[in-house]
This record gives structure tokens, C-alpha cells and sequence, in this order.
């Protein structure tokens, strides 16, 4: 999910930056030490938006640097328990799927692809159902829910699955719709006719 969250830190603006106007300089100094950080609580940073406040900065001893206490927003991306997200499959592998879901990757372990007896062909890394004869390749786009997070220090797991009802491959989920379509009508299937007693 994404979020735009309020933050307080102290920045660090090198003398380099002094050249700049003071909002500059501290915005490019928050980009610089925010942004593609990934923090537990809070995810993977993608934006400093805006700098909403900055306190009287310091200078430290052995330090030509100006500290400033600063409020900011960042835009962030958290992947949440139970959510259900688009992505698309990057790479296929023997024990299951990695699958890019907006600014990060998750994966979908091969227990966890389909409802169905499913086979490895290494030849073309694909996942193929033996009954649905669903097949998952790399550049599928599919629809998963997320059944496991695990953010630590510069590192991060999302473990995905599509094997419950409305998940999976685009093109599964089409060809399933068509199926329950053609199942309610039928082929060639035409309105009953009513009888009236008596005719």
C-alpha cells in the first residue's frame, strides 16, 4: 500500500549545499538519505514530497556540516497482510515465481501457484497445470494476494499466492469467466418454452 507519512529527523547538509538556498539544500539532502531506504514499520522510501518545516541548524565540532531538525513528507510503498496486488512475472524458477509488484518483488512458491497438480519445464521456465492446463510464464500479468511480509535491515521478503478464487494469471481469470458464462447458457442452448394447460 502506499502512504504519504509526516516525519521528524535531524539532516545533515554538507558545505557543498551552501551554495543553495536553504530548502534546496536540505530537500536534496533528505532525498539523498531517504529515498530507496527501506525501514521496518514504514517500507521502501520512494519520495521525499515536500519539506514542511526546518529548525535552526548547528554546527558540531569537527564538522563543517550544517544539522537541522526537520519535518518532512515521504511517499513510501508497504506491501500489507491479505492485500491483493497487480504485478507482473519477472522471472520463473524451479521452486516458484518472482513477481514485481509496484517499486518491489515478491514471490509466489510453487505450492502456492494454482489449485492443481503443477510441473516445472525448465526448457521454457515455465509452471503448467495438469488438469486446468493454466500455464505461468515469464511477462504474465497476474492478480495475488499477499500472505507474508518480512522487512529487515536493507532486506525485505513479500511471499504471494494465486491459488485462491479471483487470483492468477490475467489470462486464467478470462478463461475461467468464459467458461462459468458458457456453463450458465450452454451452447446453442435455446429459452424454454411454456405450455399453457389446455393447449
Amino acid at each position: 500500500m502506499y502512504k504519504i507519512l509526516k516525519v521528524k529527523d535531524k539532516i545533515r547538509v554538507s558545505p557543498a549545499k551552501f551554495r543553495f538556498a536553504l530548502e534546496d539544500a536540505v530537500h536534496e539532502s533528505l532525498e539523498e538519505r531517504w529515498e530507496g531506504v527501506i525501514e521496518k514499520g514504514i517500507g521502501i522510501v520512494l519520495l521525499v514530497v515536500s519539506v514542511e518545516n526546518t529548525g535552526e541548524g548547528k554546527i558540531l565540532p569537527g564538522d563543517g556540516a550544517i544539522h537541522y531538525p526537520v519535518e518532512f513528507k515521504i511517499l513510501t510503498y508497504h506491501p500489507e497482510m491479505y492485500e491483493i496486488v497487480k504485478g507482473q512475472v519477472i522471472d520463473v524458477t524451479e521452486f516458484g515465481a518472482f513477481i514485481r509488484v509496484g517499486p518491489l518483488d515478491g514471490m509466489i512458491h510453487v505450492s502456492q501457484i494454482m489449485n492443481d497438480f503443477v510441473s516445472y519445464d525448465a526448457k521454457n521456465s515455465t509452471f503448467s497445470g495438469r488438469e486446468s492446463k493454466n500455464i505461468l510464464r515469464e511477462g504474465d500479468v497476474v492478480i495475488a494476494r499477499v500472505v507474508s511480509v518480512s522487512f529487515g535491515a536493507k532486506q525485505y521478503k513479500i511471499g504471494l499466492t494465486t491459488r485462491q478464487p479471483g487470483l492468477g494469471v490475467l489470462s486464467w481469470l478470462e478463461k475461467e469467466k468464459k467458461g462459468k458464462t458458457r456453463r450458465r447458457t450452454g451452447p446453442g442452448r435455446r429459452p424454454a418454452r411454456v405450455l399453457q394447460k389446455g393447449k
